[in-house]
């Protein structure tokens, strides 16, 4: 099986950054377009991830997601962190979803978090997320053991994960 990687701006090339972290899952009975809309309207974010807070829009958008939106929103113990999406690929048949942004903090911490989404065989769909960090405050995340960024980025994956399958299971009762 062939699979979809991350594109990757030069900046952000993993192992190059201070921290690097990914996660994935495959899920069964769901598909790409039943997690899209959880992942990209921010509104849903705190019902199902608790690392997340005071998610904002300076220029008045929002809550979804789209192409060059600027947003900020708070995690892991830091202040809002100022993002910009800079991916948006919505699922399509035969295209992968994708959706990126980075965020950044005062010079101090910069991010490019990014995520895809694709269905593969066997009605499963794949979730991939994986972020790359620069700054001092990535190099301390990456020193702490358990590394909280891998754990809290399993838990969005999971949460995603839980009310697409709930969601879906309302629309197409068995």
């Amino acid at each position: 099986m062939s699979q979809h990687a991350i594109h990757w701006p030069r900046r952000y090339t993993p192992g190059l950054t201070d921290n690097f972290v990914s996660n994935e899952i495959f899920v069964k009975g769901i598909q790409a377009e039943d997690v899209w809309p959880y992942l990209v309207d921010t509104s849903k974010w705190t019902s199902y991830y608790d690392n997340v807070s005071s998610i904002s829009f300076p220029e008045g958008e929002g809550p979804e997601l789209r192409e060059n939106m600027h947003f900020s929103f708070g995690t892991f113990g830091f202040p809002p962190l100022s993002a910009e999406v800079v991916e948006f690929v919505p699922p399509t048949h035969n295209q992968v979803a994708r959706i990126s942004w980075t965020a950044k903090q005062d010079g101090q911490l910069d991010v490019l978090h990014a995520w895809l989404i694709e269905d593969v065989s066997d009605e499963r769909v794949r979730i991939l997320t994986q972020e790359s960090q620069i700054g001092r405050p990535a190099k301390d995340l990456a020193d702490q053991r358990p590394n909280p960024m891998l754990n809290g980025h399993q838990d969005w994956l999971v949460g995603l994960r839980d009310i697409a399958l709930k969601n879906k299971l309302k629309k197409d009762p068995l």
